[in-house]
């Protein structure tokens, strides 16, 4: 089995893009599925968010591109627009060394029209959401007669999510001798029922989760259902994680778990599908610049949450399945570093507790945990705070702008100033909590790149 790019046979154009990315050394996943799918085989391989995934795929796909022949030749389906981006972005950088390769990002949320217009020349390469790409494939908008490889990112969650006709509808409008290639977390029934549906002969890849799982401390509290929100509260004061993702099995939960947090004075904001999409991009701005440092999410908004460094993950109430449990807690404990997971369970959980039980072929132990019994004091806040700035990339907006203007007539000092995210129409700095104010202040009495925006401290 080959342990680096170099041991591969990749065209030399991706060279230039596995040097941007520093890859170098593959990873398991990468081991096991790269040389299939160089080779054209179809491809069905469990794995998860962090594992490389999206450069085996990415590579195999790039690989059979012609720049020069303007036809769609590859189509990535994801479940959310904050995954398909991330995608699309990392695609970009691995065909850094493909002259005048064209890659659009096609997602609902957003208006139609632009990416009507985008389509007046077909793109090399697709990335998007299925509902999105079907209705651009219906209105005659995008061909995909000419698709060489079909990628399906994190097909469970697409299932989940009710992408099920809309997945088989655009795989019958792909060539029939296209290569296929299924990526998902876990394999439930109706995953192994779309597999045999689009797959011929796939190779099966896996990753030894027990080979490279990070460290992560599990611990498992009893909950009581009437007090389980001071009960969160209490766990957060308890082990003060730097950044905290609590899921919840519901959208309502996520609303009111993040609204009973805030009450305690914690940094918290709720994640979940009735937001609209400018307002799930703010949320997971503030989640990454360290200005919200505890996120209340739904399984399926935190798809496409790709953040390293979260210092626990909390259970406010136990999933139905153990697969989701290991897909939740294996946010934490990335990049080399220990990992925290956090449960509360109530005593009509114990039989989800004994899924995971099973699965991790351990007894669980159970603690107890007070709830907290009033505001409490020493509430850990979050380190940043965020300004937005109602301009972006069509104003010629750049994150120098921004820094010259803080660190020019704003008076601030370069490390005051955190991740900057410029999006469109917006774009959004994080300042050191104790300097933002000031700011805000400054910034709105002057200018960045000689104009006057609005500017909002959120």
């Amino acid at each position: 089995m080959p342990t680096t790019f170099a041991d591969l046979a990749l065209a030399p154009t991706l060279q230039a893009g596995l040097e941007a990315l520093g890859y170098a050394t593959l990873t398991p996943i990468q081991a096991q599925a790269l040389p299939a799918i160089l080779a054209g085989r179809d491809v069905i391989a469990q794995a998860p968010t962090g594992s490389g995934k999206t450069a085996a795929f990415g590579l195999g796909l790039l690989q059979g591109i012609d720049a020069g022949a303007t036809r769609t030749q590859a189509l990535v389906l994801c479940p959310t627009r904050e995954l398909a981006d991330q995608v699309g972005k990392q695609l970009r950088k691995l065909a850094t060394g493909i002259a005048n390769l064209k890659l659009s990002v096609l997602c609902g949320g957003i208006p139609l029209a632009p990416q009507l217009a985008s389509l007046a020349h077909a793109p090399h390469v697709v990335v998007g959401t299925p509902g999105r790409v079907l209705e651009l494939v219906q209105l005659d908008a995008l061909d995909l007669r000419g698709v060489r490889v079909l990628v399906l990112d994190e097909a469970d969650r697409m299932l989940d999510m009710g992408f099920d006709e809309p997945i088989r509808a655009l795989v019958k409008r792909t060539p029939k001798d296209r290569q296929a290639l299924l990526f998902s977390a876990t394999f439930p029934d109706a995953i192994r029922l779309l597999a045999t549906a689009m797959l011929r002969d796939p190779l099966e890849a896996s990753v030894d989760g027990d080979a490279h799982a990070p460290r992560i401390e599990a611990h498992f509290f009893e909950a009581d259902p009437a007090r389980r929100a001071p009960q969160l509260a209490a766990l957060l004061l308890q082990f003060r994680p730097d950044s905290a993702v609590v899921f919840c099995n519901t959208r309502r939960d996520a609303d009111d778990v993040a609204g009973s947090l805030a009450h305690y004075g914690f940094s918290a904001l709720a994640l979940h599908g009735d937001l609209e999409q400018r307002d799930r991009e703010e949320v997971l701005v503030r989640f990454a610049n360290r200005s919200c440092n505890v996120l209340v999410a739904s399984d399926v908004a935190a798809r496409g949450l790709d953040i390293e460094d979260i210092g626990a993950v909390v259970n406010f109430e136990l999933p139905t399945d153990a697969d989701t449990y290991l897909h939740r807690i294996g946010r934490t404990g990335r990049a080399g570093r220990d990992g925290l997971a956090l449960s509360l369970v109530a005593p009509g959980e114990r039989n989800r507790a004994m899924l995971i039980e099973q699965r991790q072929g351990t007894p669980i132990r159970y603690d107890r945990i007070d709830p907290l019994d009033g505001k409490p004091r020493g509430v850990p806040q979050a380190a940043m705070a965020t300004l937005r700035i109602d301009a972006g990339r069509t104003d010629k907006l750049r994150p120098g702008d921004i820094v010259g203007a803080l660190t020019g007539d704003a008076g601030l000092a370069k490390e005051a100033i955190g991740k900057i995210d410029v999006f469109a129409t917006r774009s959004y700095v994080a300042i050191a909590r104790p300097e933002a104010g000031h700011a805000l202040e400054r910034l709105r009495a002057g200018k960045i790149k000689g104009r006057r925006f609005r500017i909002h401290g959120l």
